[in-house]
């Protein structure tokens, strides 16, 4: 986190004074160089940041939630902290996705409206997925632990067939697709920056499933527990949260997502291909390679 803010903090400065050159700029670099430079930085910190929140904030989130669906105590000040969580996890999802689309030259501007609703997007479909896995959990741990392994394998394999280049090392990357494959059992994550309909489509639908086959496994294993006041709260608030925020995903992947994936070159040669042929932007290539 130093090295990347102190890659942030250079380059903003740098781009605030109007520095036009800097030590490893060329002169073929265009006049805009250190700004760019500045906001992949930035980009780069709020990925980071999502890593984090998925490897240390979510997995407390989850455990408190369980501990607290466990004793039934009800404490207001543990569920303010819960409902802050959840937000704070989607909030980093979306602070990520608007340095995003701001590194992308080629991807439209975040407006506020699409900004609310892909935050309620993550908010909701995150709100029930984690209470799904809190009530498997509930009733087995071991079989929590298998869904989850399960889930990360699955996600991890994904990764791979992905060939991320995102790291110098083999090592380095390697961690980095595991990493990826965690923050996949909770939401999905885009790390190629393409066109993801068909992933998203199957990875939302298996998350739908996993959901119903949770609760129909609670309706005939322990049907005496579906009179409980608090399993009747999170089983609506599972399904509610889940159903709205696939409402909110289908909204926003369609009236405001970004379908300007690759942008025509003005100028090229027979080597290089043909005028107007369509290249892929490179800006996920350059994330941990400084």
């Amino acid at each position: 986190f130093f090295y990347r803010y102190w890659f942030a903090l250079k380059y903003g400065c740098q781009a605030a004074f109007k520095q036009n050159s800097i030590r490893d700029a060329s002169e073929t670099d265009p006049p805009d160089y250190i700004q760019k430079k500045a906001v992949d930085a930035v980009t780069d910190i709020n990925m980071l940041r999502v890593f984090k929140t998925f490897l240390e904030t979510t997995p407390q989130l989850f455990v408190q939630i369980y501990i607290l669906m466990e004793h039934g105590k009800n404490n207001s000040y543990q569920y303010a902290a819960i409902i802050m969580s959840f937000c704070g996890i989607s909030i980093s999802t979306v602070d990520y996705q608007i340095s995003l689309r701001t590194s992308l030259p080629d991807k439209a501007e975040f407006h506020v409206l699409p900004k609310l609703v892909y935050l309620f997007y993550k908010l909701l479909t995150i709100t029930s997925w984690i209470l799904s896995i809190s009530l498997i959990t509930l009733l087995s741990v071991r079989s929590s632990v298998i869904l989850l392994i399960f889930l990360w394998i699955c996600g991890f394999t994904w990764v791979l067939k992905q060939h991320t280049t995102f790291c110098k090392s083999k090592k380095m990357e390697y961690l980095y697709r595991t990493v990826v494959g965690i923050i996949l059992i909770f939401t999905f994550f885009n790390i190629k920056g393409r066109k993801t309909k068909v992933c998203i489509s199957i990875y939302y639908a298996t998350h739908t499933v996993v959901t119903l086959g949770i609760l129909s496994v609670y309706m005939f294993w322990k049907p005496s527990i579906i009179k409980d006041i608090h399993f009747t709260i999170v089983s609506i608030l599972t399904i509610l949260s889940l159903v709205l925020g696939i409402i909110f995903l289908i909204v926003y992947y369609r009236h405001f997502h970004p379908t300007a994936y690759c942008r025509p070159q003005e100028y090229s040669d027979e080597v290089d291909g043909e005028a107007g042929q369509r290249v892929e932007i490179g800006r996920f290539q350059n994330f941990i390679m400084q």
